[in-house]
C-alpha cells in the first residue's frame, strides 16, 4: 500500500504536487528542563504537575490522571510566530492576523557575513540566494548548522541578525513570511531599535498586518534548498506571538 497522500495545489497562480504524507517539521519543541532552548535572559520553561493541597495529578505519583501545568515565553522558548503586534503599543493577535497557512517558500542557507564585531544577514546576500525566485514566504537557514540549535542557550550571546536593508528587500519583494533560525531577526542588544522587524512590518508607512516572523526555527541539514509548500499553524494564543509550527512538503517533479 501506497504511503503517499498527493494534493495538487495551487498558488502563485502554479499548480503542483505533494505528498502530504512527507512532512518535514522545522519546529523546535518546549521542554520542561534547562536544556531548552532559551533567549532573552529567561528561565527554562517548567512542565510541572498541577498541585492542591495533597494532591498531585499525575500518575506516577497516584492520580488517574496527569494535568500539567506549563509556564513558558513564546518568544525564548522556542518556536513561534510573531504578528507586529510584538512593536505595538495597541494589541495585535498573531491568532486573529494569520488566517491563511500555506505558502510557496524558499528555504535558502546563508552563513553571516562579519559586520563589526557582529555577524549579520545582508541584501546582497538574500538578492544572491533568491535570485528571481517568486514566493510568498522565507526561511533562512545559517551556517554553522548543527543541531546544537535546539538546545542552545543564546543570552549574552550577541547571535547573528539581520541587517535593515536585508529586511527591506524582502518586503520589496513581497514576502509576507520570514522564518530564521536564530532566536531574532534583530541584534540581541540594540537599545530597543528593532530595525528588521520595523522595516519588515513597514512601521513607517502603511503596515503590514498580515506579516509575520517566525524565529527559533531548525531545518534539518536533509532539507535542501529550494521551492516547497509551507504550512504555517500556531496556537490559539490571543498574543501577539505563539508557539508555532512550520512544516514543509517537497513539490513533486512531474514524471
Amino acid at each position: 500500500m501506497s504511503n503517499q497522500m498527493i494534493a495538487n495545489i495551487t498558488l502563485k497562480k502554479r499548480t503542483f504536487k505533494v505528498n502530504l504524507n512527507a512532512p518535514l517539521d522545522l519546529s523546535i519543541p518546549i521542554r520542561g528542563t534547562g536544556r531548552n532552548v532559551n533567549a532573552w535572559y529567561a528561565d527554562p520553561p517548567r512542565i510541572t504537575p498541577y498541585r492542591e493541597g495533597e494532591f498531585v495529578a499525575s500518575v506516577s505519583e497516584g492520580a488517574s490522571i496527569n494535568f500539567n501545568d506549563i509556564y513558558f515565553n513564546p518568544h525564548a522558548h522556542g518556536t513561534h510566530t510573531e504578528t507586529l503586534g510584538h512593536i505595538t503599543a495597541e494589541p495585535c493577535s498573531i491568532n486573529k492576523q494569520l488566517k491563511k497557512y500555506f505558502s510557496l517558500a524558499e528555504v535558502i542557507t546563508i552563513a553571516p557575513e562579519g559586520h563589526g564585531e557582529d555577524r549579520c544577514i545582508s541584501r546582497i546576500q538574500l538578492e544572491y540566494a533568491l535570485k528571481d525566485k517568486d514566493c510568498s514566504a522565507v526561511v533562512i537557514r545559517t551556517l554553522p548548522n548543527t543541531g546544537q540549535k535546539k538546545t542552545r542557550h543564546y543570552s549574552h550571546k550577541n547571535p547573528p541578525y539581520m541587517l535593515e536593508d536585508a529586511a527591506q528587500y524582502l518586503v520589496d519583494r513581497n514576502v509576507q513570511h520570514l522564518l530564521i533560525d536564530l532566536p531574532s531577526v534583530d541584534k540581541e542588544k540594540d537599545e530597543g531599535a528593532l530595525v528588521a522587524h520595523r522595516a519588515f512590518w513597514n512601521m513607517d508607512g502603511k503596515k503590514r498586518m498580515d506579516a509575520t516572523i517566525t524565529e527559533f526555527i531548525y531545518v534539518p541539514n536533509k532539507v535542501l534548498d529550494g521551492t516547497y509548500l509551507l504550512e504555517l499553524q500556531t496556537a490559539a494564543f490571543e498574543n501577539d506571538a505563539a508557539p508555532s509550527r512550520p512544516v514543509l512538503y517537497k513539490i513533486m517533479k512531474d514524471e
